[in-house]
């Protein structure tokens, strides 16, 4: 078992650990006809641009604690776009700020962030897909966030979730390399967690069914989570609840819900 990390560690030079968040969400919805899905599409592009997404990713540079060093966005043709923003650690930070980015509790909510800071790397690709035969649509962004220092990006977390309004969250935490003390101990991981979801809020735990598979001897942690309950008028494009008949809005909230557990069990379930 690696020994956990102690409160205070008086290090020997830089902290060179590289802590790696890799975050996937799910947007799924029921567009019938070509027309629909195309509006979708549409949706989805005017939605998840470069430039919202580098707005996304700029908040979360501040919440982490680091400094943007350069910024690369891309719209694509038909549809996606990608950012890549290189950050650097800030040259110095108080205790008090290492202690709130790293600590195992929520952070800020997309409202509460209202400035620019700095760390490694952050990046953001989105992937649209459309099934040209049930109706099913369904979008996913992958964003990942590298850090190489004292801070975490798990802090990053409440607001990239309530941002981007998942259906399914797939998250992957991983810390790698080492930093010496004073002493020549190596420490391979520097602040304490026994799941991602000591960092997600109340809100979200109460809205999301959730699953763990951690591997604490090598500082590996994954958490799945699936959302509970929606309505099903958000989830119906080009067309609204009253212009479908009781019968077929029962299929198409099993299609929703199917589509949602073979994402999140990684797995599919045969037919309906």
């Amino acid at each position: 078992m690696v020994e956990r990390h102690q409160k205070q560690i008086r290090l020997h030079g830089f902290n060179n650990l590289t802590k790696t968040l890799s975050f996937n969400i799910y947007d799924i919805c029921y567009a019938r006809s070509p027309a629909h899905r195309e509006e979708y599409l549409a949706y989805i592009d005017e939605e998840y641009n470069a430039d919202r997404l580098t707005k996304i990713l700029t908040d979360v540079a501040d919440i982490i604690g680091a400094n943007i060093l350069n910024v690369a966005r891309q719209d694509y043709d038909p549809q996606g776009a990608s950012v890549t923003i290189l950050v650097s650690e800030e040259p110095v930070l108080s205790e008090e700020k290492i202690s709130a980015s790293t600590s195992a509790r929520p952070g800020p909510y997309p409202e509460d962030v209202v400035a620019h800071l700095d760390k490694s790397h952050l990046t953001v690709h989105t992937y649209p897909e459309s099934h040209p035969d049930n109706g099913i649509s369904t979008f996913r962004a992958d964003i990942d966030v590298s850090t190489c220092g004292r801070i975490s990006p798990l802090k990053a977390l409440n607001y990239l979730i309530h941002s981007l309004e998942s259906d399914i969250v797939i998250m992957d935490y991983r810390v790698r390399g080492f930093t010496r003390d004073v002493k020549g101990k190596k420490h391979f991981i520097d602040h304490k967690i026994n799941s991602i979801q000591n960092f997600l809020s109340p809100e979200t735990k109460r809205n999301y069914s959730m699953l763990d598979v951690n591997v604490y001897q090598e500082n590996i942690f994954h958490t799945k989570m699936m959302l509970k309950e929606f309505e099903l008028d958000n989830y119906l494009f080009g067309l609204g609840k009253n212009d479908y008949f009781e019968k077929d809005l029962k299929q198409i909230e099993m299609q929703l819900r199917k589509e949602m557990k073979e994402i999140f069990y990684g797995r599919n379930t045969g037919s309906l």
